[in-house]
Formats: C-alpha cells, sequence, structure tokens
C-alpha cells in the first residue's frame, strides 16, 4: 500500500503560509518603524543638519534651512569657544573642557551617590520588621515627587537668609551663613591644608543622588528578595561574618543589576537638564553641557551652536558607551 501526499498551496501559484506569515509581519512593522522614523530618526538628522547652519531664533523664518550653501563649521567653533565666533585654527578647549570636566563630575558622582544610597536602603528594607511596608513607601518619595516641588523644597532648606540648615548651623556649631547654591566655592582647612571645596556643584550632586536612589532600590531590593535564604544559611554555619556574607554572596548576586542600573543612571544623569536648572540656573560652577544647551538656545538666540552642542554631548555619550560596551559589558558576560 503505497502512501500519497497532498501537493503543497505553492504548487497551485498562491503564496505559501510562510509568505503570508512574513507578509504580515512585515505590515505590522510599518507603522512602528513611521512612528520611530517621525519621532526619532528625523529629530536626530535634523538637529546635525542644523548643527552646520549659521541660524539664529530670530532668522527662522527667512532662513533657507534646506540650502547647503552655508553649511559651516562656525557652530562648532562658538561651541569650543565659548563665546564668540572664531576660525578653527583658533580653537580654545578650556571653557569647554570646563564643561565638559563638570558634566562628567556631576555625572559620575551623582550616578555612584544613588547607586550606593539606593543599595543601603535595599538592605535595610529586605528583613522583616515593623513598618516595614511603610518605610518602603516612604523611600519612593524622592522619586515619584514633582520635581518642582523637590528643588523648591531644597532650595528653601539651603536659603542663605532663612534656610533650616544655616539656622541649624548657627545655633549649634556657630558658623557663618553659607549660600550653599549660589556660592562656587567653600574654603576649608583639613589637617593644615587649605581645601577650595566645590560647594554649589556638591549640592546638586547630592540632591540627584537623594532623588533618584529610590530607582536603584526598587532594582537592588527585587534581586535581593530573589536570592536563596540557604547562601545565607550555609554561610553562616560555615562560620561568616555579616561583612563577608555581604562582599562574597550578596555583592556578586548584584553584578548584573549593577550593570544595568550604572548604564542607565549613566545616560540619564548625562543628559541631566532639569535638577540642576531648577536649584542652580547652571551658576557657580554648576553649568553642564545640557544648560549650556539651553543658554545657547533661549539666552543667545544661537540655534545652530544649540545644535552643534548637542552633537557634541551625543558624541561624548557615545563614546563613553562605547568604552562601557567593550569592557564592563564584556566583563559581566
Amino acid at each position: 500500500m503505497s502512501a500519497t501526499s497532498a501537493a503543497p498551496p505553492s504548487t497551485r501559484g498562491g503564496p505559501t503560509m510562510a509568505q503570508r506569515e512574513a507578509r504580515l509581519a512585515y505590515a505590522m512593522l510599518v507603522p512602528t518603524t513611521l512612528v520611530v522614523l517621525a519621532i526619532v530618526i528625523f529629530p536626530v538628522i535634523w538637529n546635525f543638519w542644523l548643527a552646520f547652519k549659521p541660524i539664529e531664533l530670530g532668522g527662522l523664518r527667512s532662513a533657507d534651512l534646506w540650502s547647503p550653501a552655508d553649511l559651516t563649521l562656525k557652530n562648532f567653533s562658538r561651541v569650543f569657544r565659548g563665546v564668540t565666533l572664531w576660525p578653527l585654527s583658533d580653537f580654545d578647549l578650556g571653557r569647554f573642557g570646563q564643561l565638559l570636566s563638570t558634566t562628567l563630575i556631576y555625572t559620575i558622582f551623582g550616578t555612584i551617590l544613588s547607586l550606593g544610597m539606593g543599595l543601603i536602603a535595599a538592605l535595610l528594607a529586605r528583613d522583616v520588621f515593623p513598618g516595614r511596608q511603610i518605610f518602603r513607601g516612604l523611600i519612593l518619595f524622592p522619586y515619584i515627587a514633582p520635581v518642582v516641588a523637590v528643588a523648591f523644597v531644597w532650595k528653601m532648606m539651603l536659603n542663605a537668609q532663612f534656610g533650616i540648615i544655616n539656622e541649624l548651623g548657627v545655633r549649634w556649631f556657630g558658623w557663618q551663613r553659607i549660600s550653599f547654591l549660589s556660592q562656587r566655592y567653600l574654603d576649608l582647612n583639613l589637617f593644615g591644608f587649605e581645601v577650595r571645596w566645590p560647594l554649589a556643584l556638591t549640592m546638586v550632586i547630592l540632591f540627584e543622588g537623594w532623588r533618584y536612589f529610590p530607582f536603584a532600590f526598587l532594582f537592588f531590593l527585587s534581586r535581593l528578595q530573589a536570592l536563596p535564604s540557604e547562601l545565607y544559611e550555609a554561610a553562616a554555619v560555615d562560620g561568616a561574618v555579616p561583612s563577608q556574607r555581604f562582599w562574597y554572596i550578596t555583592l556578586p548576586q548584584l553584578r548584573s543589576v549593577f550593570a544595568t542600573l550604572l548604564l542607565l543612571r549613566f545616560i540619564w544623569t548625562f543628559n541631566k537638564f532639569d535638577d540642576i536648572f531648577l536649584l542652580t540656573g547652571g551658576g557657580a560652577g554648576t553649568q553642564v553641557m545640557t544648560v549650556q544647551i539651553y543658554n545657547f538656545l533661549f539666552g543667545q538666540y544661537k540655534v545652530g551652536a544649540a545644535s552643534a552642542l548637542a552633537v557634541v554631548l551625543a558624541l561624548v555619550l557615545a563614546i563613553f558607551l562605547l568604552i562601557y560596551f567593550r569592557y564592563l559589558a564584556v566583563e559581566e558576560e
């Protein structure tokens, strides 16, 4: 008895099931692709194009934005020079270097502080104790509260005239009133050495760590709760003290979470604008690249210079991301 098989649909001239599924998949991808092109790809390309156009905010209506005839590198010269239009041969990276270093200091220390505070809060909230749920809810307050509200509270607390920090400092320690958010340096005497501490920059870094540590707290807490208790019980039986259990059990288990949070928080902090702008407006040594982009656009009305600095910011961030994926991500794998 011979077995016969039916002819596949493709022999009849019509599309196969795989072909129909492929067409459906492409059709479903079209709306998403169009949205990405409209709100992501095109703005990036347009910003890159404007970075080479000598246009100002007041001349947008009369400017020929599509013409390649007036493309120039003077916007990048303004970015690196910082003040006026200079030929490219006269680049002076002093002002830009200071701007970049401030941005990196703010980003690195703000990221480290938020991750460190998040880890400490997660360790405190992991164990069972009365009021644990209330404690966890209160920890989330800095992250869910409106940034305008919490920035206003911090400005009032740190005010030189009536801020509570200065009031307590004057009454308890007898110090002179300090303008925490408008004083660039604080002269300190540490073990006989005179140190000029960047005061305003320290305050915005503290605000960054305080406001965003709940984000890291949620990640760390979820990973800690997933750790099997048998690991800690076995370590305790072997005589490991709490510090050893933390160093050899907890931290290795958190490596992947650390790597993810480090990447996310670094990117978000590097692009942060509203926190610094609301606290100091970029003054007293707290001017980062995003604030300078705002100043170029709405302070000096230089659309081209603002676009050029945005391109430079993206390139700097891309370099650090390449370093991260080249070294840290490989080690994590």
